[in-house]
């Protein structure tokens, strides 16, 4: 099963809801294109919601991390929504846990982008 995303606006935010697996190959170029296409248009405020990702490995990892540094590079935040019970617990062993900003609700997170 490769990555799925969908887009969506809320308030300004551009929320990326993602399914399926971030694995090296297919599933880390989905999400790298997802978001340069998004920084692309000039939307510097990005929500990946990881509710609906099963599996997430290194490659995957490394692209979450590059994506996070090519979304502050031009400006802009990204921050995680949802994580799996999986997913949360590799962001901790990994120390990437304090890097990015990780939230449960998808109402608490868009408020919590700068206006």
């Amino acid at each position: 099963m490769s990555l799925k995303s969908s887009t969506r606006q809320v308030d300004g935010i551009t929320v990326l809801d993602l399914s399926g697996r971030i694995t090296l190959g297919e599933g880390s170029v989905v999400l790298r294109d997802v978001i340069r296409e998004v920084l692309g248009k000039g939307e510097k405020k990005i929500l990946l919601n990881l509710g609906d990702v099963t599996y997430i490995d290194s490659s995957g990892i490394g692209e979450l991390v590059s994506a996070f540094t090519a979304v502050r590079k031009e400006g802009g935040e990204l921050k995680l929504l949802n994580l799996t019970k999986k997913v949360h617990d590799l962001l901790q062993i990994t120390k990437l846990y304090t890097v990015f900003d990780v939230k449960d609700d998808e109402t608490a997170a868009i408020s919590s982008f700068t206006k």
